[in-house]
C-alpha cells in the first residue's frame, strides 16, 4: 500500500539544492548560490537571545507571538506607515516561509489561480500547489527590470484567480518595483478583487535613495494586501526563524487558529531577540552598508568579463547577469562553470522560463572568495567567447 499522498509524492527537490549536491566532495568551491547572509547575528541581538533563555522566556507564547514583538512590529518595522492593530492584524511565524505557507493554507480552495511573476523565487510555486491551489507565471522582460507589466497581468486572470504575489526587491533579479508601477499593479488588483500578497523580506537591502514603499500604503490596500517581512535577511537571523504577516483581522485570525493547530507558536527566546533587533534598525544599515559594498565590487568586475551583460539590480544581495553570448542554456552554463572552475551558480531557468539566458549570483561570501569567484568566471567566459 502506497502511504503517501500524490501531493508529497509530486514533492521535488528544487534547483539550488541540486546544485549544492553538485558541488558536494568537490575541493576549493566558492558559492554564489545560497541566499543567505555570511554574517553572524549582531551580538546585540544573541546577548538579547542569551538573556531571554536566563529569564526562563522558554515557554509557549500565543499563537499569534508575543504581545510586546507584535507591537513593536507595528510601530518599529517597515510596516509603521500604515497603521496595524498588533492585536489582530499582526501574527509571528517560524520565518516568512512560515508565515507563506499559514497564508496559503487558508486562503486556498482547490483549483484557486496565484499570478505569480516568471521568474520569481521557486519556492512559491511548489507551496501555491502543495496548498491545492495553481500558480500561474506572468512573464516579465529583462529590458523592463522583470517588473510585471499590469496588461500581463490582466490577460491572466480568470474566474479562478484569488490572489497575486509580488517580491520587492525581488529574488532572483534583484530588482525593485518602481511606485508607478506598484500603483498600477493596485489599481488592477482593486479592478478585479485580487487579494495582494506582498513578500518585503529584502525591504532593507535596497541601495537607492529613495524610502522603500510598501503596496499596503497605496490608497485602498491595506484590506486587500497581506505583507510578509522575516527576520533573517534585515537581521542576519536565518536560523532563528522569526517571521510575520500583517493583513486584514479576518484573514490573521485564521492563520493563527492554522499555526496553533500545526506548530503552536514561532520560538519564545527569538521573538525575545526579534524585539530586541527592532529597537536598533543601526544594524540594518550595518549589513546593507556590508552588501552595498560587495554590490560595487561584483558589479565592476562583472563588467570586465567580455560577454556578460548585467542590470544594477537595486536590491537584495542577489545579480542576474545575461550569459546568453556564450552558446550555452543556462543549466549548462551552471554545470560547466561549477565542473572547470569549482563556483556555484543558479541557472535562471530555475526560476522560469524568463529566467533562461540568465544565472543568479549571490554576493552573500566575503570579499576575497568574491574577488577569486570573478577571476575564475572570467577565465570560463574567455575560453567561450
Amino acid at each position: 500500500m502506497e502511504f503517501l499522498s500524490q501531493k508529497a509524492i509530486n514533492l521535488h527537490q528544487g534547483a539550488i539544492r541540486a546544485m549544492f549536491d553538485r558541488a558536494a566532495g568537490m575541493e576549493h568551491v566558492i558559492s554564489m548560490g545560497i541566499g543567505e547572509p555570511d554574517l553572524t547575528t549582531p551580538e546585540l541581538i544573541c546577548r538579547a537571545g542569551m538573556e531571554a533563555l536566563r529569564k526562563g522566556v522558554t515557554h509557549y507564547t500565543p499563537n499569534a507571538g508575543t504581545q510586546s514583538l507584535r507591537r513593536a512590529i507595528a510601530e518599529l518595522s517597515s510596516l509603521a506607515p500604515v497603521s496595524y492593530d498588533p492585536d489582530g492584524e499582526i501574527i509571528v511565524t517560524n520565518g516568512g516561509m512560515g508565515a507563506l505557507s499559514l497564508l496559503f493554507l487558508v486562503i486556498l480552495e482547490s483549483g484557486d489561480e496565484v499570478l505569480i511573476q516568471d521568474p520569481q523565487w521557486l519556492n512559491y510555486v511548489a507551496q501555491v500547489q502543495y496548498c491545492g491551489g495553481r500558480a500561474v507565471r506572468v512573464p516579465t522582460k529583462a529590458a523592463e527590470k522583470f517588473a510585471m507589466a499590469p496588461a500581463e497581468i490582466e490577460a491572466r486572470i480568470t474566474p479562478r484567480t484569488k490572489a497575486l504575489m509580488i517580491n520587492s526587491p525581488n529574488n532572483p533579479t534583484g530588482e525593485i518595483l518602481p511606485l508607478e508601477r506598484l500603483e498600477q499593479i493596485a489599481t488592477v488588483a482593486k479592478k478585479h478583487d485580487l487579494l495582494v500578497i506582498s513578500d518585503e523580506v529584502y525591504h532593507t537591502l535596497s541601495y537607492t535613495d529613495e524610502r522603500y514603499h510598501s503596496i499596503a500604503e497605496l490608497p485602498g490596500m491595506k484590506e486587500r494586501t497581506v505583507v510578509i517581512d522575516s527576520f533573517s535577511k534585515s537581521y542576519a537571523m536565518t536560523g532563528w526563524r522569526i517571521g510575520y504577516a500583517a493583513g486584514s483581522r479576518r484573514i490573521i485570525d485564521r492563520m493563527t487558529k492554522c499555526q496553533e493547530n500545526f506548530n503552536a507558536c514561532a520560538n519564545a527566546p527569538g521573538q525575545y531577540a526579534a524585539e530586541a533587533a527592532l529597537h536598533h534598525p543601526e544594524l540594518c544599515l550595518e549589513i546593507r552598508e556590508v552588501f552595498a559594498e560587495r554590490r560595487k565590487l561584483m558589479l565592476e568586475g562583472l563588467r570586465q568579463v567580455p560577454g556578460i551583460r548585467c542590470g544594477n539590480a537595486e536590491g537584495t544581495f542577489y545579480l542576474f547577469p545575461d550569459v546568453r553570448q556564450y552558446g550555452l542554456d543556462s543549466t549548462a552554463f551552471c554545470q560547466q562553470l561549477l565542473e572547470e572552475e569549482q563556483v556555484v551558480c543558479i541557472p535562471g531557468s530555475a526560476f522560469g522560463e524568463c529566467g533562461e539566458g540568465h544565472v543568479r549570483m549571490s554576493y552573500t561570501s566575503a570579499e576575497p572568495q568574491l574577488l577569486e569567484a570573478l577571476q575564475r568566471l572570467a577565465r570560463f567566459c574567455e575560453k567561450r567567447i
